[in-house]
C-alpha cells in the first residue's frame, strides 16, 4: 500500500494522503449513519446486547464490502461527466473530487449529530451533480451533456422507489403475519413488544425462533449495506488514486494476458458491429473516423467525440497488440489507453440507448462494454479492505444517535418482534437485489420507511415529529448537497 507514495513529490504525496483520509472518513460517517439501522431493531427487540450487535454489524459490513463486487462503485462514478472522468488527473479533476468529498462529509456529519437518519447515498449523488452542474456553467458547456442523464434518472428512480418498496413490503409482511400467524397463544408472542412479553411471561428475550430470525435479518441488512454503500467509497477512492498517482492506477497493473485479450477481443467485436450497422448509427460511425485522433497526454484535456468511435477502437487495438501486461506500456500511454477505452465504452453505452438497437443487440453490446472496461474499472484488494475497515469501525463508534431514532422515535409504541423481523427482511432483500443489479440505494431510507410501514399497518401509529424530520432531511439532502459541492468546486476553481 505504501508504495503508492513512492516517486511522488512531497506536495503530491500530501494531497494523496489527505484525499485518502477524506474518502475513508466519509465511509466511517456512512457507518455512523446507515449501519445504525441494522443494529436498531435487534437492540430494541432485545434479540442481542448492543455491544454484540454492533460488532456483528461491523463484521458483516466488512464482509459485504469485500464480497460485494464493484457494480455499484462504478454506477456512482459514471454519474460524473465523461470529460471529467477522462481528465481526472487534471487540477480541475482533483478540485472536483475534494469538493464532492467535503460536501458529503459536512452534510452527513451534521445530520448524524442531530440523530436524523439522512441518506448518505443522496448526499454523495447530490455532491456529484453539484460539481457536474458547476463544471458545465464554468466551461460554458451544455448542462444536459455535463450530466449523465440516463444514469442519473435510473439512480433517482431507485432512490425514490426504494423507500416506497420498503414501506409497502414491510407493511404487507406485517399484515400477512397478523392474518395468518396469530392463530394460537404461542404464535401471538411474535406480535408483542419486549416490555409486553416481560410483563406477560416474565422473559426479557424474544422467543427462540423469532430471535434467530431477528439476528439473521440484521446480518442480512449489514451484509447488503456493505455490498451497496461500501462500494461507493471504493469508486471514490479509485478516482482519487487515478487523479493523484495515475501511473500506477489508470489501468489494472495486475491484469494478466487473459484480461487484456478480453478487452482486445471486445474491441474487435465492437468494430465489426459498427461496420455492419453503419447506416443505423451514422452519428457513432461518422465521417470523422477517417481523421487521426489528436495527440493526447496527461497534461492536455481530452474530449470524447462519439462520432470517432472507430478510430478510437483502432488506436486502442494498436496499443494492446501483443501486450501481455501493462508494465510493457509507458505511463503516459497507460493514461492514453484508459481515456480511449472510456471513450469507446461511452460510445457503446449511447448505442444501447438508441431506439433502433434491438434488445438482443443491447445485451450483446453491454457484455462487450464490460469486457472493454475489465482492466479500467477495477479495485486492488487493499482498497476494498481499507474501505471495509473504515465502514466497520465507523459502525462501532457512532451508531447510537441514529439507532435511537429508528428504535424509539418512529413509532408511538415500542417495536414488536414481528415489526423488527418484517422491516429487516424487507431492507435486506431490497438492498441485496439493488446491489446485485448495480443500483445504489439508501439503507437509511429503506429501513426507516419499512419500520414506518409496519407501525402504520400494525395500528400502533407513528410519531409525526420524527417522520417529518426524516422526510425533511430526505427532501433537503439532495439540493443542499448540490449547492454545497457546487459552491466548494466554484471556490476551488477560483483559487487554482
Amino acid at each position: 500500500m505504501l508504495n503508492i507514495f513512492a516517486g511522488l513529490e512531497i506536495h503530491t504525496a500530501l494531497m494523496l494522503g489527505l484525499a485518502l483520509l477524506f474518502v475513508l472518513f466519509y465511509e466511517a460517517i456512512n457507518g455512523f449513519h446507515d449501519t445504525a439501522n441494522a443494529v436498531a431493531t435487534v437492540i430494541y427487540t432485545r434479540a442481542m446486547r448492543e455491544q454484540l450487535a454492533v460488532v456483528m454489524a461491523g463484521v458483516f459490513n466488512f464482509l459485504g464490502v469485500v464480497l460485494g463486487g464493484l457494480s455499484v462503485a462504478y454506477a456512482i462514478v459514471h454519474l460524473l461527466p465523461t470529460d471529467l472522468l477522462l481528465n481526472i488527473s487534471s487540477t480541475h479533476g482533483l478540485a472536483m473530487m475534494f469538493s464532492v468529498l467535503l460536501a458529503a462529509i459536512i452534510w452527513n456529519l451534521g445530520t448524524w449529530y442531530l440523530g436524523i437518519p439522512a441518506s448518505s447515498s443522496h448526499t454523495l449523488i447530490g455532491s456529484i451533480i453539484g460539481v457536474g452542474l458547476t463544471n458545465a456553467i464554468v466551461t460554458d458547456s451544455s448542462i444536459v451533456d455535463a450530466l449523465n442523464l440516463p444514469k442519473m434518472i435510473q439512480i433517482f428512480l431507485s432512490l425514490i422507489l426504494s423507500p416506497l418498496v420498503g414501506l409497502i413490503l414491510a407493511g404487507a409482511m406485517i399484515f400477512i403475519l397478523r392474518r395468518f400467524w396469530s392463530g394460537n397463544k404461542k404464535r401471538q408472542r411474535i406480535h408483542l413488544t419486549p416490555a409486553e412479553r416481560e410483563k406477560k411471561d416474565g422473559k426479557r428475550k424474544p422467543p427462540f425462533w423469532t430471535r434467530i430470525m431477528l439476528i439473521l435479518s440484521a446480518i442480512g441488512v449489514s451484509f447488503s449495506h456493505g455490498a451497496n454503500d461500501g462500494q461507493k467509497g471504493i469508486g471514490l477512492l479509485m478516482l482519487v488514486l487515478i487523479g493523484v498517482a495515475p501511473a500506477g492506477f489508470v489501468v489494472d497493473m495486475s491484469a494478466n494476458g487473459y484480461d487484456i485479450s478480453r478487452t482486445r477481443d471486445a474491441l474487435g467485436h465492437l468494430e465489426q458491429y459498427y461496420q455492419n450497422h453503419r447506416d443505423a448509427i451514422p452519428h457513432i460511425v461518422g465521417q470523422n473516423n477517417t481523421d487521426p485522433l489528436p495527440a493526447m497526454s496527461t497534461s492536455t484535456e481530452y474530449h470524447c467525440d462519439n462520432s470517432r468511435a472507430l478510430i478510437a477502437i483502432g488506436h486502442s487495438q494498436q496499443m494492446l497488440s501483443g501486450l501481455d501486461n501493462y508494465e510493457q506500456l509507458p505511463p503516459d500511454q497507460r493514461s492514453q489507453l484508459r481515456r480511449l477505452l472510456l471513450c469507446v465504452a461511452d460510445s457503446a453505452a449511447k448505442v444501447t440507448k438508441l431506439p433502433e438497437t434491438s434488445s438482443q443487440d443491447k445485451r450483446y453490446i453491454k457484455e462487450l462494454r464490460e469486457d472493454v472496461l475489465v482492466t479500467v474499472e477495477y479495485a486492488p484488494i487493499w482498497i476494498i479492505v481499507s474501505v471495509a475497515l473504515a465502514l466497520a469501525l465507523g459502525t462501532m463508534v457512532g451508531w447510537r444517535r441514529v439507532a435511537v431514532t429508528i428504535g424509539e422515535k418512529i413509532g408511538k409504541k415500542g417495536m414488536t418482534y414481528a415489526q423488527g423481523v418484517s422491516a429487516q427482511l424487507t431492507a435486506a432483500l431490497s438492498i441485496g437485489v439493488a446491489s446485485y443489479t448495480g443500483m445504489p440505494v439508501s439503507t437509511t431510507q429503506v429501513l426507516s420507511s419499512a419500520v414506518a410501514g409496519t407501525m402504520l399497518v400494525d395500528g400502533g401509529g407513528i410519531q409525526s415529529k420524527t417522520v417529518k424530520s426524516i422526510f425533511l432531511a430526505w427532501a433537503l439532502t439532495l439540493p443542499v448537497a448540490v449547492l454545497l459541492s457546487g459552491s466548494l468546486y466554484w471556490i476551488a476553481l477560483k483559487l487554482i
